[in-house]
C-alpha cells in the first residue's frame, strides 16, 4: 500500500487555482474587438462566406439553366416527333388516295373494255 499524502487535497486545490489563473490570463491577453487584427480576420471570414454564397448561387443558376435547356430540348424533340408523325400520316393519306385513283382507273378501264367487247 502506498504512503498516504496528507497534503493531497491542498495540491489539487492549488493546481485548480493555477489552471483558473492561466485561463483568466489567456482571456485577458485576447485582443479587443476593435483591434485591427481581429477586424481583419472578421472581414476575411466575411469575404470567405460571401464567396461561398456566390459560388452556391452560381451553381444554382447553372443548374436552372441546364434544366431549362433540357426542357427546351425535350420540347423541341416532342415537336419534331409530332411533325414527323403528321408527315407520315399525310404521306399515308396521299398513298391511299393515289392507290384509290389507280384502282378506279383500272376498274374504269375494265368496265370500258367490257363495254367495248359487248358493242362489237
Amino acid at each position: 500500500m502506498g504512503q498516504f499524502k496528507a497534503n493531497q487535497l491542498v495540491d489539487r486545490l492549488e493546481t485548480a487555482a493555477k489552471a483558473r489563473q492561466a485561463a483568466l490570463a489567456r482571456f485577458r491577453d485576447r485582443p479587443a474587438a476593435d483591434d485591427p487584427a481581429v477586424l481583419a480576420r472578421q472581414s476575411a471570414r466575411r469575404a470567405i462566406v460571401q464567396a461561398r454564397e456566390d459560388r452556391a448561387e452560381a451553381r444554382e443558376r447553372a443548374r436552372r439553366a441546364a434544366e431549362a435547356q433540357r426542357e427546351a430540348e425535350a420540347l423541341a424533340e416532342q415537336e419534331r416527333q409530332i411533325a414527323e408523325l403528321a408527315r407520315q400520316a399525310a404521306e399515308k393519306v396521299e398513298r391511299q388516295a393515289a392507290l384509290a385513283a389507280e384502282q378506279k382507273a383500272a376498274r374504269d378501264a375494265r368496265f370500258a373494255a367490257r363495254k367495248a367487247r359487248a358493242r362489237r
